[in-house]
């Protein structure tokens, strides 16, 4: 008898191994690159045989045959490269100009309770007007240039990392602050080492969010007016019909989004080295 309940008891014990094992297989860096590689070259796959097929228009879709003809083309001229490099200088500009100053803002509004209700209201009102309207005033103000790209680009950010830091100050721990009043701390060391550390994963989660947003200001003014950037490209492209090279653009915006994103996570990572330990482990059901 009792060989037979240890029997079941190991059978019970080595079933999980291998299930685990089986769900395991692609549940690496490596294994999901596959799998996200293998996703994109089925979805070209298709599109270009719907193309062949005739039931898709490559006159208004596109083909992955010509994308990646235009592609060669665009990246032996120098073209894409000095345009992508102009889009992303404003974008990362207006980015980092932007999250500074709209988190030191936010950032400052706990210090004084009145202040942030007298001036919370004007942030809601400024928040809900869509910024891509704010365009054509901006290209008037500061011109054509390359400061109406990274004004657009600050419009688009800076609200963003403003309530998010307000709130995350807002939110940050009330015990631990009213510790340290009763310890003898005044309020700028209870602001520098209770309220400033509460709000750095906040903030630091909205580059994400913003790093887009810069790229989506920049592209937009260069929609309305520039002779350089991807935002031009596509623009020209599309007035011309040529399909293949707005592609081309809304591809290259994707990958410098896409790099963006990663150096985002490296420098929180970097930073925040706590925040990772305590949420790299999840309950797998």
């Amino acid at each position: 008898m009792s060989l037979v309940m240890s029997g079941t008891s190991t059978r019970k014990k080595t079933a999980p191994r291998k299930s685990r094992k089986k769900r395991s297989t692609f549940d690496t860096t490596l294994g999901r690159a596959v799998l996200q590689l293998l996703a994109v070259a089925v979805f070209f796959a298709l599109w270009e045989l719907g193309v062949h097929a005739g039931y898709i228009s490559a006159f208004l879709m596109g083909s992955p045959s010509g994308i990646f003809a235009t592609f060669y083309k665009l990246v032996l001229s120098g073209e894409l490269l000095s345009d992508s490099w102009y889009t992303l200088f404003e974008a990362i500009l207006g980015f980092i100009i932007g999250t500074i100053f709209g988190s030191l803002f936010g950032l400052a509004l706990w210090y004084s309770v009145f202040v942030a209700k007298l001036v919370e209201p004007f942030i809601v009102a400024i928040n809900s007007v869509p910024k891509i309207a704010l365009a054509p005033i901006v290209v008037l103000w500061f011109g054509t240039g390359l400061i109406s790209k990274v004004a657009l680009a600050v419009s688009l950010t800076a609200l963003v990392a403003l309530i998010a830091a307000y709130q995350a100050a807002k939110d940050a721990d009330v015990d631990l602050q009213s510790l340290m009043i009763s310890m003898g701390a005044d309020k700028h060391q209870v602001f520098w080492k209770a309220v400033v550390p509460s709000t750095l994963p906040s903030i630091i989660a909205t580059f994400r969010i913003n790093i887009g947003f810069g790229l989506v200001g920049a592209v937009v003014g260069e929609f309305i007016s520039s002779q350089r950037g991807l935002g031009h490209m596509i623009f020209l492209a599309s007035s011309l019909y040529d399909l293949n090279s707005v592609w081309v653009g809304l591809f290259t915006l994707m990958i410098l989004g896409f790099v963006l994103y990663y150096v985002i996570d490296i420098i929180e990572r970097t930073s925040l080295p706590w925040k990772q330990a305590t949420t790299s482990h999840q309950v797998q059901v």
